[in-house]
């Protein structure tokens, strides 16, 4: 929106290009917040956008200003339209992401290819060879890796200057520079001599290549939590079928729907958009709402959502929701704003590298000056001051902190996925060692997701047994494809048939028709109650069965109109996984908490977690109140995990500290999440928080151990007791001592033996 938008217009989405670490966004949020009107501005690394809030009553921003106020910052922007296709985050533009030369990833194989022959004599020499290239061939190798593959360095690094701030790129961007300029004037001087002094070209080319698989993996974990919003997007068709004044239909593209439109939904198809049923009755699935495992029936007068798929019956809408306003457009918003959080670990290194890179120059220079002009009883030398210089330039490159994160990561998420967890995002990894409170879904997560037949009773004084009752169920069921019915017949394999006729289902009841010249009802406890039938003998019976968390069917006759009787109840329910209970136990053991959050009936809910130790449940909740209810437990101060498999789960998995999805459930539940299970067992729940906090924990080592080498090597190179020699093999010491470390992690193992998924 620029300074012509309505007044009423709140905020705008901005997409920003460029940003690299957590210092940039601070950076553009600042940027942001100092412009005319602006009263919030939350910028998202993961979508790379930014959102603008501002009053209604106050001074609407110009978005050019905006811009331009963000380019003068060192970053791109430009407008998202709130209607437009164009998804935040997306990177198939190509003016906001121009085809490199090369993939990020091919940038970095070709620093590697570059920098190895340059690296190998220092792995050499411990070993007593005594080789290196020639001066020439090191400054050829390692001139593209300085100034073509590291120029990122140097852009991002001049941009953190010029806002007054540091970053690691402007300390790799020193420190290689440093590096590679006193090699380069070495070699000028002394490249006639038989015997030329050593340079430290490996030591510039192997940071820069370093870094950049750090960043390179950092990208990678971003762009796949883009992921979740495409397929959440996915969810809607791009048209949709208009009804006409004159009845005739006619394929809409969605953005031009408008409140009150007629629209067709087909069985099979999704709805489009929210609307109210005008004709027809179908099951529609709602998972995306209600969580519940089972289509509901639905008529004329009732409410239907967005991304809910009809069934079997052919339904006339009324639109009552377009565009940003819909329910699925909602859930979008929930899971961007879940996304937007920003990795602690990744957050404290940034903020250590602010004050390290200053500190860092100014020793340096301190020892230039020093040395040069012998302060302290020193011996003015200026060759050696700047020897003594570069030194502490060279030992402060962060190459083992540029790896330390990186090393972690690879080993830690290779292992758990040798074992069926698939670790997204550093986030994730970092949280998981601190969860105190597991919450679960049920259907899919819990159980196994699939309704049978559990129980039947037959009511005392019918004159029937259990077979006549499910042979008289299985005829009423016959012509439904609801996953109860089908729960019936394949219980009843094997029985001879009963064939029904006048079959006429009634939504949200159940079902009736003339089995073997007899009417019989079957349905819900609330369709006996306002036919009048007797449940009292059978009452305390579905209770227990409820209790259980099941859900219980009743089947009557009915001879007339004013007569009924009840001949009995099914009750159906969803077995529990095989490892469920073992689950629970084994999170208990680990000292965290679990919580049983579904859509499902109370009772339902309650059974469940009775017979798995669950310590809370929270029941009938839509997805926008799981989401609340994951916030509840952190604003107590809880760190939360979030385990489910549905599109209705989405947003509580974004929104929980660390999201844990089924691989056996919806691809949007799995982009949302931090952690993917595999095998989809709920024991692969406690293994990821003991495996995380492992990785954890050796990843802190080793950003204790790179720093340990700076705190160790700056005094040394500054008091001249560390040449750039020793300080190019401390830095190679820093890293294999990282990696080493880093490798114990594969001898990871899970502490119980795994029950197969579904």
């Amino acid at each position: 929106m620029n300074a012509a938008t309505p007044s009423h217009a709140l905020s705008c989405t901005l997409a920003i290009d460029g940003m690299s670490c957590a210092s940039c966004v601070r950076r553009v949020e600042k940027t942001l917040l100092k412009q005319a009107g602006v009263t919030l501005a939350e910028v998202n690394l993961a979508t790379e956008s930014a959102r603008i809030e501002w009053r209604a009553d106050g001074p609407v921003p110009d978005t050019e200003q905006l811009s331009a106020a963000i380019r003068k910052a060192g970053f791109d922007a430009h407008v998202l339209q709130e209607d437009s296709n164009e998804d935040v985050g997306d990177n198939s533009d190509p003016n906001r992401h121009p085809t490199p030369w090369l993939s990020e990833g091919q940038q970095v194989a070709l620093a590697a290819l570059l920098s190895l022959p340059l690296l190998l004599p220092m792995l050499a020499a411990p070993w007593g060879v005594d080789w290196m290239l020639p001066g020439g061939w090191q400054l050829l190798l390692a001139t593209p890796v300085q100034f073509v593959l590291g120029a990122r360095f140097y852009r991002a690094g001049w941009h953190a200057l010029r806002a007054g701030s540091g970053n690691m790129d402007l300390l790799v961007a020193i420190g290689t520079s440093a590096a590679f300029g006193l090699s380069l004037g070495l070699w000028l001087s002394n490249h006639h001599d038989s015997h030329p002094p050593h340079l430290y070209f490996e030591s510039a080319a192997v940071v820069i290549t370093l870094v950049r698989l750090g960043k390179w993996l950092e990208a990678r974990a971003k762009h796949r939590t883009l992921a979740a919003i495409t397929a959440l997007r996915a969810l809607s068709p791009d048209v949709a079928q208009v009804l006409g004044p004159d009845g005739q239909e006619s394929t809409v593209a969605l953005r031009q729907l408008r409140v009150g439109n007629r629209v067709v939904v087909r069985p099979g198809e999704r709805v489009p958009v929210d609307g109210v049923i005008l004709e027809g009755r179908s099951h529609l699935d709602e998972s995306l709402l209600s969580g519940e495992s089972l289509p509901v029936a639905r008529q004329e007068g009732d409410a239907v959502t967005g991304g809910a798929v009809n069934g079997e019956g052919r339904l006339v809408l009324r639109v009552r929701a377009v565009g940003t306003e819909t329910t699925l457009a909602r859930i979008i918003r929930l899971v961007e704003s879940a996304q937007a959080k920003k990795a602690p670990i990744q957050h404290r290194v940034d903020a250590i590298s602010a004050v390290f890179v200053p500190v860092v120059i100014v020793l340096a220079l301190l020892t230039l000056l020093a040395w040069g002009l012998g302060w302290g009883g020193l011996h003015a030398d200026w060759t050696q001051a700047l020897l003594n210089a570069v030194a502490v330039l060279v030992i402060a490159c962060p190459c083992a902190l540029g790896l330390a994160t990186p090393a972690a990561m690879m080993v830690g998420t290779g292992a758990a996925a040798r074992h069926g967890i698939l670790i997204k995002d550093a986030q994730a990894l970092e949280l998981a060692r601190r969860i105190d409170w597991v919450v679960f879904d049920k259907t899919g997560t819990l159980t196994l997701g699939q309704p049978s037949l559990e129980a039947m009773d037959v009511q005392p004084g019918s004159g029937l047994d259990a077979a006549q009752l499910l042979r008289m169920a299985s005829a009423l069921q016959r012509g439904s494809e609801h996953p109860l019915a089908r729960a019936v017949l394949k219980a009843t394999q094997g029985l001879a048939e009963l064939s029904a006729e006048q079959w006429h289902a009634v939504p949200g009841r159940g079902i009736e028709a003339q089995v073997a010249g007899q009417a019989l009802k079957m349905g819900s406890q609330r369709w006996m109650t306002e036919l009048g039938v007797d449940l009292s003998a059978l009452h305390p019976r579905a209770t227990d069965l409820q209790a259980q968390g099941l859900t219980v069917a009743w089947l009557c006759a009915a001879p007339t109109a004013a007569t009924t009787h009840l001949l009995g109840l099914l009750a159906f329910g969803d077995q529990l996984k095989p490892g469920a209970k073992a689950a629970v136990a084994q999170l208990h053991a680990l000292g965290v908490k679990t919580m049983l959050l579904s859509g499902d009936h109370l009772s339902a809910v309650q059974g469940i977690a009775a017979q798995l130790g669950i310590d809370a449940v929270r029941a009938e909740v839509l997805p926008a109140d799981k989401a609340e209810a994951i916030r509840a437990l952190q604003a107590q101060g809880h760190i939360v995990a979030m385990v489910g498999d549905g599109l209705n789960d989405a947003p509580a998995l974004a929104a929980a500290d660390v999201g844990i999805a089924m691989a056996s459930g919806t691809d949007v539940a799995m982009h949302s999440a931090g952690i993917t299970l595999v095998r989809s067992d709920p024991s692969s729940v406690a293994d990821a928080i003991e495996l995380s906090r492992r990785t954890t924990r050796t990843l802190h080592q080793n950003l204790f151990w790179a720093f340990l080498y700076n705190v160790i090597g700056i005094p040394l190179a500054a008091m001249g007791l560390l040449n750039p020699v020793i300080a190019g093999a401390a830095m190679a010491a820093s890293s294999v001592s990282v990696i080493g470390n880093a490798l114990r992690l594969a001898r990871w193992r899970p502490a119980l033996k795994h029950t197969p998924g579904p």
